[in-house]
C-alpha cells in the first residue's frame, strides 16, 4: 500500500487559545475567523476540478483588463 506524501498545507492545524476566549462563543468565533484566513475552503474547492494553465491564465488576463477598463470609468459597477 503506497501512502501519498500530503503538501504542507493540508497539515496545518488552527489553534484557539482557551485563556483568552472564557466563553465558548467567543472561541468559536476567533476559529471561524482563523479558518476564513486560511483560505482552506477555497483550496478546496479548487482541487475539485482541474483547470488547464492555459484557461487559468487567461481568466487571470480577463480579470485584469476587467479592472484596468472600470479603473478607467468605462463600466459604472
Amino acid at each position: 500500500m503506497h501512502s501519498k506524501k500530503l503538501p504542507e498545507e493540508v497539515l496545518k492545524m488552527l489553534i484557539i487559545d482557551s485563556k483568552d476566549c472564557e466563553n465558548i462563543d467567543k472561541a468559536l468565533k476567533k476559529y471561524k475567523k482563523k479558518f476564513e484566513k486560511s483560505k482552506v475552503l477555497l483550496q478546496l474547492r479548487e482541487r475539485q476540478s482541474f483547470i488547464k494553465p492555459s484557461v487559468r491564465r487567461r481568466t487571470e488576463v480577463l480579470k485584469a483588463v476587467y479592472k484596468q477598463q472600470v479603473a478607467a470609468g468605462k463600466f459604472e459597477d
